[in-house]
């Protein structure tokens, strides 16, 4: 676990994480990527070390996200007081259903070993939907590894309702949900009342997916609902959409962290260096609220 004392002093706007005893970077990278087994394990092995040496404090991975958290546990072990890290499980144990207790601390356990640690810092219950918190056992069986000290800290992985009945719960420290400039919805709701709780927020997809990359809709890239969202909000931000987006996302949310995943360690050492230019100007804030304002009430966040 990353805290302020033993954090790296190239370390990436250190943040409280909440109330909870964590500290992490305000970007931190997402590994689902690094999962794809066509990856050559040498090139996931240096961006994994090029990650850290970069300041990011927070790593994020999933039961689901296939080679990731094995690589993980194999290649950074070794340094492992130097940053957060960040799972989520539910499903995918061989032979139980998925959302029982048992197969949660399955899964807590299973993420132990791939991750090869003793203590997982953030354990999300992943795109879990609100009627199944509401059943008896799966959330009692995430905190029962959290009084054991095997998990620090219990949390929440979704959108919309789901996510606004899991902060209702009490039952979570942490948060991660969709923010950016094309997901706006929480904002002032959900991630407002959970910092007000003390709860830790982690923004996911905090550039929509980057769908500026595409002069005309996407077709299976995974952000294709994000450009449509870009195209009727008229923004016109030429070639500094990621600059605008990541900004956004990192100051103007209310995430404590905001994860990023890629493959290419040049475009993670752009990242750090627009986090490090800081906030954006107040009326170019102004300029994305505004744009996504007549669209809030029909714009659901993206799971």
């Amino acid at each position: 676990m990353a805290d302020a004392t033993t954090a790296s002093s190239t370390a990436l706007v250190p943040r409280a994480f909440g109330r909870t005893s964590l500290t992490v970077s305000a970007l931190g990278y997402g590994a689902g990527q690094i999962g794809d087994a066509r990856l050559p394990d040498g090139d996931v092995e240096l961006l994994l070390n090029t990650v850290l040496d970069a300041g990011v404090a927070l790593i994020d991975t999933a039961r689901g996200y296939g080679l990731s958290e094995e690589r993980i546990g194999r290649f950074l072990s070794r340094r492992r007081d130097a940053f957060v890290l960040s799972t989520k499980i539910g499903y995918g144990i061989e032979g139980l259903p998925d959302w029982t207790p048992e197969t949660i601390r399955r899964g807590i356990e299973e993420a132990r070993q791939r991750l090869q640690s003793d203590v997982l810092d953030i354990v999300h219950l992943h795109s879990c939907p609100a009627e199944t918190l509401r059943s008896a056992g799966v959330v009692e069986a995430l905190n029962e590894a959290v009084e054991a000290g095997t998990v620090r800290v219990a949390a929440y992985s979704g959108e919309n309702d789901d996510l606004a009945y899991a902060l209702e719960s009490k039952a979570f420290g942490s948060l991660q949900t969709s923010l950016n400039v094309f997901d706006q919805r929480d904002i002032e709701s959900t991630v407002a009342e959970a910092r007000t709780r003390g709860l830790g927020v982690i923004a996911k997809r905090p550039v929509g997916n980057a769908p500026w990359r595409f002069a005309e809709r996407p077709d299976g890239h995974y952000a294709e609902v994000y450009w449509d969202r870009m195209s009727a909000m008229g923004l016109d931000l030429g070639a500094d959409w990621q600059d605008v987006a990541l900004r956004f996302a990192v100051y103007h949310t209310g995430a404590h962290a905001c994860i990023v995943g890629t493959t290419n360690a040049a475009h993670l050492q752009q990242n750090v260096e627009i986090v490090k230019r800081g906030p954006l100007p107040e009326a170019m804030v102004a300029q994305l609220r505004t744009a996504f304002a007549p669209h809030a009430a029909v714009w659901d966040g993206q799971v």
